[in-house]
């Protein structure tokens, strides 16, 4: 046998499993506005299989919800079910970090640095965050039941990569949602060989914050 027919032997083989490898994922575009046709940042979309089994959930690297400038960062963190997310305090004044939702009832006492042990979350859903000293720090963590999901940037847009093919209950939640995420489900059917462009129009409701305290500075609170 020629090297020439044998290498052309060994390239095809590498050839149809690079090919395999290529088609067995897809991707899910997602667009969100609000009833006024403006692009929503910070919403969540997840897609969980129908048939979710099976579904396994892989643990993720180490999680952090900064605090930064008397204020969360990020506005909204997305974790899987079963993470752990640290609460690393980066102002020179203590906050003390608390949530009364359902999915994770939990407080960090007042400190400041990095201190603070990390909180498991384990219960899927939405968590609000607050701040005993500062009462305009809001922030959120959404855990996913589900291994495929993103958040909207600025322009409204999210990107779920790797996506096998296959029938999805895709959902879609933010902070500000005027009713619940199942309100919100489709079901999608996704072929790995092109993407799944979606578009969802959210009412948002009004939201007051509280104006962040002028004048506060660390030595109160330290």
């Amino acid at each position: 046998m020629s090297k020439i027919k044998l290498i052309l032997r060994c390239l095809v083989p590498a050839s149809v499993v690079f090919w395999a490898i290529l088609v067995s994922a897809g991707e899910m575009h997602v667009l969100v506005k609000d009833q006024n046709g403006q692009a929503v940042e910070d919403a969540v979309a997840l897609a969980t299989p129908v048939d979710a089994r099976n579904l396994a959930l892989p643990k993720q690297a180490i999680n952090e919800m900064d605090q930064k400038d008397t204020a969360y960062v990020p506005h909204v963190k997305v974790v899987t079910a079963g993470s752990k997310v640290y609460f690393p305090n980066q102002d020179n004044i203590r906050h003390h970090v608390y949530s009364f939702s359902p999915a994770k009832v939990f407080e960090l006492p007042l400190y400041s640095g990095h201190a603070a042990p990390p909180i498991l979350f384990d219960k899927a859903g939405p968590v609000m965050l607050g701040c005993n000293i500062h009462d305009w720090m809001i922030g959120y963590i959404y855990v996913a039941d589900t291994p495929f999901f993103g958040k909207s940037a600025k322009n409204g847009k999210i990107l779920i990569a790797d996506v096998p093919p296959g029938a999805y209950w895709v959902r879609i939640w933010h902070p500000n949602l005027q009713g619940t995420e199942e309100s919100t489900m489709r079901k999608v059917t996704l072929d790995a060989t092109k993407a799944a462009n979606m578009e969802w129009q959210l009412t948002l409701k009004p939201v007051f914050r509280i104006p962040q305290a002028s004048g506060r500075s660390g030595a109160a609170y330290r």
